[in-house]
């Protein structure tokens, strides 16, 4: 299916390192690749600090990659960028960041968050079609329309996300970097805001890089997976390639993590643990090798040979 097509968003060898002081560099994002398809969710997981949020802030340019090429649409964003390309980029790539409260102006009303990114780029004709505008957003991401007037302490969690969400997809964008945006929210509520995202997804075809750490969330929201560690790509492939045949054990041990419902089958489940620094693996020295299909795993020759074998 994907090699019929032309990606939306193509990642070649992102680097995104933060200098502190003379001597010491972090190496946020260490030669990161990968593509998103039009209509398509790409889940990126890992753990805290891996360099997860580093990649969507690259990718929309809240930060200036280090070396590496990103390309949305067939074009070069990750350079000098002249004020079309820049224009089209903000229009069509928007950002649901991770806490609805801190992302959202308390000084402005719901109405005025919503239409931001309309009112930047003239989008509505007339203050009418703007209203309706916000209006049909507001009743689409479950919120009622009298709601506008509102400001953001006066909702809860749940509903402030649902104000992120719409401010994003307002700009009807082709591709949306969703930036662990269900982590500050309760199961119940976390549950909502995923179907939502997905029920958009389906009447506005557009992409969604969804951001998390939670396995199940991402298992059930995405078509294809990135495992991401100490900002090394070290897994991808489908859904199903990455949860029914596991190759990379940083892999391995984040699905043995994850708990059953079933009584029995959680107590037999067995943990697996790992440790980057005395497992003897060293991403730097890694090539990317194709397990099969679109499954493909950060490795030396001989890693490969015994994780393909084990």
């Amino acid at each position: 299916m994907t090699e019929e097509r032309e990606p939306l968003l193509k990642v070649e060898h992102l680097k995104q390192y933060f200098r502190v002081s003379r001597k010491f560099t972090v190496k946020a994002v260490n030669d990161v690749s990968f593509e998103i398809y039009p209509g398509e969710t790409y889940g990126l997981v890992g753990e805290s600090g891996s360099g997860k949020t580093t990649i969507g802030r690259s990718i929309i340019r809240l930060y200036e990659p280090t070396a590496g090429k990103i390309t949305f649409e067939g074009m070069d964003v990750s350079g000098k960028m002249d004020k079309e390309t820049f224009r089209k980029l903000h229009c069509d790539m928007q950002m649901i960041f991770q806490d609805p409260m801190a992302s959202l102006n308390p000084r402005k009303r719901v109405d005025e968050i919503i239409a931001q990114g309309i009112d930047i780029n003239h989008m509505a004709g007339s203050e009418a079609e703007r209203k309706q505008m916000v209006i049909d957003m507001l009743e689409e991401v479950g919120l009622d329309p009298d709601h506008a007037t509102r400001y953001p302490h006066q909702f809860s969690g749940g509903q402030r996300q649902r104000i992120g969400i719409a401010r994003a997809l307002i700009m009807n964008p082709k591709l949306v970097i969703a930036d662990e945006c269900i982590s500050a929210l309760d199961v119940s509520i976390q549950a909502q805001v995923v179907n939502l995202m997905k029920d958009m997804q389906d009447k506005t075809h557009c992409a969604y890089l969804f951001i998390a750490h939670d396995l199940s969330m991402v298992k059930y929201i995405s078509d294809r997976i990135g495992v991401l560690h100490l900002g090394h790509m070290v897994e991808t492939g489908t859904r199903d390639e990455i949860f029914d045949n596991p190759i990379h054990p940083y892999t391995k041990s984040l699905l043995s993590a994850i708990p059953s419902p079933n009584p029995k089958v959680e107590k037999k489940r067995k943990y697996m643990t790992y440790n980057y620094y005395e497992s003897g693996i060293d991403y730097d020295k890694g090539m990317e090798h194709l397990v099969e299909g679109t499954h493909t795993v950060l490795a030396t020759d001989e890693e490969f040979q015994k994780w393909t074998n084990a």
